[in-house]
């Protein structure tokens, strides 16, 4: 079965960024996937069925809160893994993220040491 990750973020520079931080895991058959917003992140998810997915909170055409909403409560994918990325750590923004389905939180700016590793975590890789 091939492992795959999706990253969404409407910053180029961002997806970029953790494509090379978690570019070593294509060596142990993981696919890495990308989107720019929330309505193309959706479109993925349907047709990849990725396991994990790194998800950008700020975006346009559909916010990181209503993706995850809409993969966890309206598609009951309970086993796709979602990690929120946010700039802001805000307490209440963590709130309304896990109240949406999201597995995770992490911040920006991340160290890739911590992305590569939760990516492993959750993969069991």
């Amino acid at each position: 079965m091939c492992l795959k990750i999706l990253i969404v973020d409407d910053e180029p520079n961002i997806r970029i960024l953790l494509e090379q931080a978690l570019e070593d895991l294509e060596d142990e058959g993981v696919e890495l996937l990308t989107a720019q917003n929330g309505l193309e992140a959706l479109e993925v998810i349907q047709e990849a069925q990725p396991n994990l997915v790194f998800l950008d909170v700020m975006m346009p055409k559909k916010n990181g809160l209503e993706v995850c909403n809409i993969i966890k409560k309206d598609w009951q994918q309970s086993d796709t893994y979602i990690i929120m990325l946010t700039a802001k750590g805000q307490e209440l923004e963590k709130e309304e993220g896990f109240a949406v389905g999201a597995d995770y939180y992490m911040t920006k700016p991340f160290r890739p040491k911590e992305i590569v590793a939760k990516a492993r975590s959750v993969l069991r890789l």
